[in-house]
């Protein structure tokens, strides 16, 4: 075993059979798992107003003031409970949640560049329609993955998946960079004993990693700026629409396959070995684009 890959291999935390966590912190994993995130949030709109902001659920822990208000305001309009045009008063947030007012202003700052929320002179600060956001923030991904809208996001993250990494692919094939590929294969070789020893925790961070470097040895810039797309679907991947969500023997083989084929330089390969790891679970019609009845 790689010396990188023994690594990532005892570096367990204690909750996830993983100690020395700051040993994965080197590698761009998601903070925590998503049934360890801020749970729904707990509104009472009987009053008319924004209503009674729950308390902070312990999985909100080490997130800070800001990141919890983020969090928790983000969900509320993401799930439709503060629909659009919706006005939000700082006042009324900031003792809903007894936070000060820097952190209400500094939370709705973050919630304004994605899209969420405009602040107008007289007219104050209102949610914004689904149409101006920004659909390709992983925060938002996150929240509409994990809300009423869980099926529409994870059927169009598939499909985005299908025509970003094939393709980067394909282009990673002619590039023979030794050393992404040697970490593409120590990736797979993680997974693999992951797999073993029912780490599917290891195995998805290993996995998240791989396709990160896939499209990261494409050698397109555009195309790895779309790679944390691509991370957050993996993280969201709850319902059986990725593919590779789950350890499996498939799947290892095809993350496998993947890299064989990048080690050999052929595209053709690469791009179908690829196309092959999106639609391994039998739900395959979820999975990849087809025509759609207007």
């Amino acid at each position: 075993m790689s010396t990188l890959a023994h690594t990532m291999m005892t570096a367990r935390t204690a909750e996830a059979g993983l100690s020395a966590p700051a040993e994965l912190d080197r590698y761009p994993y998601g903070e925590a798992r998503s049934s360890d995130r801020l749970g729904a949030p707990s509104w009472d709109s009987g009053d008319g107003e924004l209503g009674r902001m729950g308390r902070r659920s312990a999985g909100s822990r080490g997130r800070g003031l800001h990141g919890q208000l983020v969090q928790q305001l983000g969900q509320m309009i993401v799930s439709g409970d503060l629909g659009a045009d919706r006005p939000l008063v700082p006042e009324e947030i900031g003792q809903r949640f007894e936070v000060s007012r820097t952190v209400v202003r500094e939370s709705l700052r973050v919630l304004e560049a994605k899209g969420l929320v405009s602040a107008r002179p007289n007219v104050g600060t209102r949610v914004r329609p689904v149409s101006d956001w920004n659909l390709l923030d992983p925060d938002i991904i996150e929240w509409r993955a994990f809300g009423p809208q869980r099926d529409d996001q994870r059927r169009e993250l598939a499909e985005l998946r299908w025509t970003i990494e094939p393709l980067a692919a394909r282009l990673a094939a002619g590039h023979g960079r030794e050393d992404m590929q040697q970490r593409l294969g120590d990736m797979v070789e993680i997974m693999g004993h992951a797999l073993a020893q029912g780490d599917a925790l290891t195995f998805s961070r290993a996995d998240a990693e791989f396709h990160s470097l896939l499209i990261q040895l494409a050698g397109n810039r555009m195309l790895e700026h779309l790679s944390g797309i691509v991370s957050a679907a993996l993280q969201v991947s709850g319902a059986p629409v990725t593919g590779c969500d789950r350890p499996s023997d498939a799947s290892l083989a095809h993350h496998g396959r993947i890299a064989d084929a990048l080690g050999n330089g052929d595209p053709v390969a690469a791009e179908t070995a690829v196309r092959q790891l999106l639609t391994v679970h039998p739900e395959v019609e979820r999975v990849v684009p087809a025509p759609r009845e207007h």
